[in-house]
Formats: structure tokens, C-alpha cells, sequence
């Protein structure tokens, strides 16, 4: 294979592992960092086409009927990512109050209230909707890559076979995973989308070799420094303990992809990510909003019920 010296292949193949585990570990310290001093809200570029995404009267969050056989077996195509991110909620299909309450306040406070979260739902028709409406991406990427997209979406269906993410071409998160963490990174991929002007390109780069290493790491570092900025010190760590390991899957699947050409180095990165990830999370001070010294997780229930629109514009 050009690119890769003859010899014993047990040592070239345990060489290709130690280069993903040192990329992987430099790049989770260069690129995860948090974003601070962290900034709400997005300011669109101008002379951007947008259009009310949800009807009038639609909810912005919908959960999926309960399937217990079909949740069943999406739980168990979904063994891979539990033992890759070594937590069991990754697509388990069942999204806490929690977690959603997480998000809500996320969106809120970022002013993203035209994106569409699917908690566990499959709407292959409503998302058609979506795309056909999502003027803020051209035409010419939404009726391609766009209905590719859809395509994935309802040939292989999430509700299934797991794989939290946003869709930039529909502006919606759809979400298999009761981890707030993962739900707070996917709220930072529609942050990072709503401030792009070519959002459609944006969103075809990813197919570029590396390039998906850019959004991935804005998004891991968006979520962490909203968790910080809310001194949510047991968020903060578990967002380190899953988004690290998570990110590692996306240097390692490059690597190889274009660099190494051994599968299993996808799996191999995992490890610095982990030990990166604990490595940080380890350096969280606990801390709460009055400053002392225990952590505080934001209680989403009571308190988004009381969000008033002249605190969301309070927040520097």
C-alpha cells in the first residue's frame, strides 16, 4: 500500500496505532478547549433569506411515540456507541425531561427558536417539509446533498439505528441519547450554522478529508463554555468525559480514511479521547453560583417555566 513502509505488519499496523493515539491526543488538546468568555446568541449576516421554520402553533420539541420493540432494537444497534463512549445512554431511545429541559434553555438563551428537535422521532414528511422551507441554505444544496440527506434519514431511520446529530439542510436536531451533554453539542452545530452566510457549502465541507475537525471542535468547545459560563461544574466534567472520546472518533475515522487505511483506527483513538477527557474533566474545580464549593446542575424544570424574555436578553 503506497504511503506505508514494507516490513512486519504487526508493527506497521501497532505504529499506524501509536501515530492515531498521538494525533488524536494533540488534537483534543488543541481543539477541545471551552469557548470563553462564551457569547449567547448569534448575529446572522446579512442579507440572509430565512423563513419561519415552525407553523404557527408547533411545538419546537416533539418526542417520538413509545415503540418498545423498536426502541428495543435500536438499543441494541446501538451497543457499538455505548461502549465506544463507555456510557449506556448513548442510543438507548429514551430522553429524560432532563435532557430536553437542557436544551430548551440552551436554545433559548442562544436565540435558536427556529430549531426543530426530534427527541427519539422519526417525520421522514415533516422534515421534507423543512427542507423545501429552509431558505437560508440554496436551493441548489437543499434539492442534492439536502435530499441526501432526507434519503438517510428515512431509509435508515435514527429511531433505529441511533446517531445523534443536527441537519443543517432542515435545522433540526434529532436526538437518541439521554446525555445532556451530547444534546448541549448538537444545540452548538445550529449556533455555529445560524451564524454562517453559506451555510450550505458549510455543510458539503464536511466531506472534505479533516475539515469535519473544524465544526466538531467549535461545537464540543461551545458546549463546554456554556456549561462553565452556567457553573454547571457536573455538566462541565461530564461533557469532558463523553465529547472528548466522541471527538476522538472523528480524528480517528479520518486517519483512517485517508492517512493509515486500518479500520481499526477509528477505534483506536477512542483511547486518548478518554484519557484526555478524564484528564480535564479531573481539572473542573467544583463550584456553585454563589461560589462555593460544590458543583450545581441548572434544575430545567421550575426554572424554564420562570425564563423570562427580559432575562434572555440579560445575558451578556
Amino acid at each position: 500500500m503506497d504511503g506505508i513502509p514494507k516490513g512486519n505488519p504487526m508493527m506497521t499496523s501497532r505504529g499506524c496505532g501509536f501515530l492515531a493515539a498521538w494525533v488524536c491526543a494533540w488534537a483534543l488538546t488543541v481543539a477541545g478547549c471551552a469557548t470563553t468568555p462564551y457569547r449567547y446568541g448569534v448575529t446572522p449576516p446579512s442579507g440572509i433569506v430565512t423563513a419561519d421554520m415552525l407553523r404557527p402553533g408547533e411545538p419546537q420539541f416533539e418526542r417520538g411515540k413509545p415503540q418498545p420493540l423498536i426502541d428495543g432494537i435500536g438499543w441494541l444497534v446501538g451497543i457499538p456507541s455505548k461502549i465506544i463512549l463507555w456510557d449506556i445512554r448513548a442510543d438507548n431511545h429514551s430522553i429524560s425531561e432532563e435532557t430536553e429541559a437542557a436544551l430548551r434553555r440552551y436554545l433559548e438563551l442562544n436565540d435558536l427558536d427556529q430549531v426543530k428537535v426530534r427527541l427519539n422521532q422519526y417525520a421522514p414528511l415533516d422534515e421534507w417539509r423543512r427542507l423545501t422551507r429552509n431558505r437560508a441554505v440554496g436551493w441548489g444544496w437543499r434539492y442534492t446533498f439536502g435530499v441526501f440527506s432526507w434519503l438517510h434519514y428515512t431509509l435508515l431511520p435514527g429511531r433505529i439505528f441511533g446517531g445523534d446529530h443536527y441537519n443543517p439542510y432542515t435545522d433540526t436536531i434529532s436526538l437518541y441519547s439521554n446525555i445532556p451533554a451530547v444534546a448541549l453539542h448538537e444545540g452548538g452545530h445550529a449556533k455555529d450554522f445560524a451564524g454562517r452566510r453559506w451555510r450550505g457549502t458549510y455543510a458539503v465541507a464536511y466531506l472534505l478529508p479533516f475539515f469535519a475537525l473544524y465544526p466538531e471542535a467549535l461545537a464540543t468547545g461551545d458546549a463546554i463554555g456554556y456549561l462553565r459560563d452556567q457553573q454547571d461544574a457536573e455538566g462541565e466534567r461530564e461533557a469532558y468525559h463523553v465529547l472528548y472520546p466522541a471527538y476522538a472518533t472523528y480524528v480517528g475515522g479520518n486517519l483512517a480514511s485517508h492517512i493509515v487505511k486500518f479500520s481499526w483506527t477509528y477505534y483506536a483513538a477512542v483511547i486518548p479521547g478518554h484519557i484526555v477527557g478524564r484528564w480535564k474533566g479531573s481539572t473542573v474545580p467544583r463550584r456553585a453560583p454563589d461560589g462555593g464549593a460544590e458543583g450545581h446542575r441548572w434544575n430545567g424544570g421550575d426554572e424554564a417555566k420562570n425564563l423570562e424574555p427580559a432575562h434572555l436578553g440579560s445575558v451578556p
